[in-house]
């Protein structure tokens, strides 16, 4: 018998959604329902954006971002490591302290893409 993600304490709290709004706002809304204000209001300036200029990346744009959200926020542990280290980047006089701190969000934010199946670079605006 399989183990549900959410019963696995080192495991994901849910699968992780397609690449596609609606699934990235179903999953937001399960396990990170205070950002969920923030996507809404990304995606309907995204898809403004998207009509007005007739182009589609603005769309591409806003789910790559919050593919990689959703695949940090999928690991409890792996979210509150990565806000531990940004609060260190934001708080840090040493140079060397940064670059570790800086290499290690780096490796997260690669590990989350790679979960998200978003290529590099992709999920920056």
């Amino acid at each position: 018998m399989s183990t549900a993600a959410s019963e696995r304490p080192d495991g994901p709290l849910i699968p992780q959604p397609a690449n596609n709004p609606e699934d990235l706002r179903a999953a937001i809304a399960q396990i990170m329902p205070k950002a969920l204000a923030k996507f809404d209001a990304d995606r309907s300036e995204a898809l403004q954006e998207a009509r007005r200029t007739g182009n589609a990346g603005p769309m591409r744009q806003l789910v790559s971002l919050w593919a990689v959200h959703v695949a940090v926020a999928r690991f409890p542990d792996r979210a509150a490591r990565l806000r531990e280290l940004e609060d260190i980047a934001a708080s840090t006089d040493s140079l060397d302290e940064a670059r570790a701190v800086a290499s290690e969000i780096g490796r997260i934010l690669d590990q989350a893409s790679d979960d998200a199946g978003i290529s590099r670079g992709s999920a920056t605006r």
